[in-house]
């Protein structure tokens, strides 16, 4: 698998060397669909598209190429596949570099195809967990991507992201339209909701995104321009952000994640940008500004961070997920 980008492209560093700051990321390249695995030997085109069409059951005659069209979320197995929901496509990706292939799994269930997939993750034995927004719940994928099971039908509205907790195994959705956190066991059983609409602390205003951070829910907490972190217990513990018109300020603020060095990434989709702060909430720096270079977006989405400290951000209207380097540095 390559990761997409040209000479110049692959040097950037963040924040620039004009800025006479220590660079703390470098810009990797991109994941856009079948490309990255196109041959770059010289190989004819027919070749590769043969190879594909049997690794993800493409018809031959196919014209049109197996590329991202709006990514949302994603996240990397053990195996080091990165996995990406994409909303238009109506399906989940996955890039497996070490297999050198590209799948494409679209059945939510053996009878039923994604619809809205956003939110995906790690579930318990290698399984992962997507929330599709449309059908109204989250589904269990087993490692080759067949469906497992479903949960949440009749007690979600619109889910959207999605995380678990590696320690307890409980799965957290965020219920976009019902302004709450719903928190299942691993079998599927809610045990809790936490949070109700509102704008004080603890309440909610349409959230997007999860994730885990120290045993802490980072929850996105859309339309209210925050991100809340709850305890185990579903306690507001942190409010992180402010609505407003400057850098580090947040308006639509999407997906979050967070490095092994506490560093937290937040997507701000109305400004184009992905916001850095420290473990205590104070802004560190910004990457991007609207555009399709290396280091820029168009409508952002989700984040997430491997073993590796490799930023993802799923650059939804620019149809593709560009990587970063974290280089470590307080």
């Amino acid at each position: 698998m390559r990761l997409e980008g040209t000479a110049a492209e692959l040097s950037r560093v963040f924040p620039p060397p004009e800025t006479q700051e220590v660079p703390r990321y470098r810009y990797l390249g991109q994941l856009v669909g079948e490309s990255n695995f196109r041959p770059v030997d010289g190989e004819r085109r027919g070749t590769a598209r043969k190879l594909l069409a049997w690794v993800v059951g493409l018809d031959e005659a196919q014209e049109q190429p197996l590329v991202l069209q709006r990514p949302q979320s994603g996240v990397v197995d053990a195996a080091g596949r990165v996995l990406v929901t994409d909303v238009s496509r109506n399906a989940v990706f996955v890039f497996d570099e070490a297999g050198g292939r590209l799948d494409l799994w679209e059945h939510a269930t053996r009878a039923e195809r994604f619809a809205a997939p956003i939110g995906i993750a790690l579930g318990r034995d290698g399984e992962l967990v997507v929330a599709d927004a449309e059908l109204g719940r989250v589904f269990r994928l087993g490692p080759d991507g067949k469906p497992h099971g479903e949960f949440g039908a009749g007690v979600l509205q619109r889910p959207a992201g999605v995380a678990t907790d590696p320690k307890t195994g409980r799965v957290f959705v965020a219920d976009t339209h019902a302004h709450d956190i719903k928190v299942f066991d691993g079998d599927g059983r809610l045990l809790q909701t936490w949070g109700r609409r509102g704008e004080q602390q603890g309440e909610l205003n349409f959230p997007t995104h999860l994730t885990f951070v120290n045993g802490m829910l980072m929850v996105v907490d859309t339309m209210n321009a925050r991100v809340q972190g709850f305890d185990t217990e579903g306690r507001p513990a942190l409010t992180l952000g402010q609505r407003g018109r400057y850098v580090g300020n947040l308006v639509r603020p999407k997906g979050v994640a967070a490095d092994d060095e506490g560093n937290l990434y937040v997507v701000e989709s109305m400004y184009d940008t992905l916001l850095v702060f420290d473990r205590k909430g104070q802004l560190l720096m910004h990457l991007g500004g609207n555009g399709s270079d290396a280091g820029r977006f168009y409508l952002p989405a989700g984040v997430w961070v491997d073993s590796r400290n490799r930023v993802f951000v799923a650059d939804m209207f620019n149809g593709r997920v560009a990587i970063f380097q974290f280089l470590g540095g307080n």
